[in-house]
């Protein structure tokens, strides 16, 4: 402890630092939380493929931005000329999200709407299915080369008192923050009170006109668009340094998984503090532990 005292005094640009890489690290594991979360209070389901439907909807903005297409198609995108290019690259992205939204509304209506009222653990393992199915597209178009998102915040940061802050930090932070505030709103709009009430008991939520399906698919669909968002923020740091989707982009689902489950899976609000928290311990352990390899193993900091 006393040596960990010294580290923290003695530098105070490296904690710093480690602050704001762990709050960007954690903001990435909150977006895939939240995502976790929408779709388990709608349906109390599990969905054990938010990692393939991350890599999937980050594809997706590569198809948008790099090749400049139309996802699925070999039409020109319009939106990435625009000027200045980085309105030009978000436009597009809000294109590839719509795409990922469509993904979850066909995966609900398609493969989970017909297993309504059957065992939840049999709807778990179809969800596993489907994560297989998606990590397998993903590494047919990964395979060969790693598709790049050419985020415009790049890999570059800015210099606080020697300390240097990457701009990928900052972007999850702001992306994060504008999903739990729309999420906010959400749950208090006319849908989410409909969503809290199946949550609640689906049987009574049918009695009261309430269109269950339909809930089933908007909690579906915005939990793609979280995962597409947390796998696009997956590409660049903390998480990952290629700036491009790769095989190992769906993980970010896994690793997000203990702030959900710290968190609580009917908590919006856990969800967040959840991924905070966790992405504060392992980046800080990862700084201030890592001389301590002879204790916790070699592949212990990050």
């Amino acid at each position: 402890m006393n040596a960990l005292a010294l580290q923290l005094g003695n530098n105070p640009a490296l904690f710093f630092q480690t602050i704001m890489k762990s709050l960007g690290l954690g903001s990435v594991y909150a977006i895939i939380a939240l995502g976790f979360v929408l779709i388990f209070k709608a349906t109390q389901t599990i969905n054990f493929a938010q990692g393939g439907m991350a890599a999937a909807g980050a594809l997706f903005v590569s198809f948008a931005v790099a090749d400049e297409n139309i996802p699925f198609t070999t039409i020109h995108n319009p939106l990435i000329d625009i000027n200045p290019t980085w309105l030009g690259w978000g436009l597009s992205v809000l294109v590839a999200l719509s795409f990922a939204a469509l993904m979850g509304l066909i995966i609900e209506r398609v493969v989970l709407r017909p297993m309504i009222g059957e065992p939840l653990f049999s709807v778990a393992v179809i969800t596993l299915g489907l994560e297989i199915v998606l990590r397998v597209f993903n590494a047919d178009a990964t395979r060969v080369d790693i598709r790049q998102v050419n985020a415009p915040w790049g890999a570059g940061g800015f210099d606080v008192g020697g300390a240097l802050i990457n701009w990928a930090y900052i972007a999850a932070m702001i992306t994060a923050g504008a999903a739990f505030v729309a999420v906010f709103f959400f749950y208090r709009s006319r849908m989410g009170i409909s969503m809290r009430a199946v949550a609640y008991d689906q049987e009574a939520a049918m009695a009261q006109g309430i269109n269950v399906g339909r809930v089933f698919a908007i909690a579906w669909g915005a939990g793609a668009v979280l995962a597409a968002i947390g796998g696009l923020f997956a590409t660049g740091p903390p998480v990952g340094y290629s700036g491009g989707v790769d095989e190992t982009t769906a993980n970010i689902a896994f690793r997000a998984l203990p702030a959900v489950i710290l968190g609580g899976l009917d908590s919006a609000t856990g969800a967040l503090l959840g991924g905070l928290t966790i992405g504060l311990i392992e980046i800080f352990a990862g700084q201030y532990a890592a001389g301590e390899v002879g204790l916790l193993g070699a592949g212990y900091p990050l």
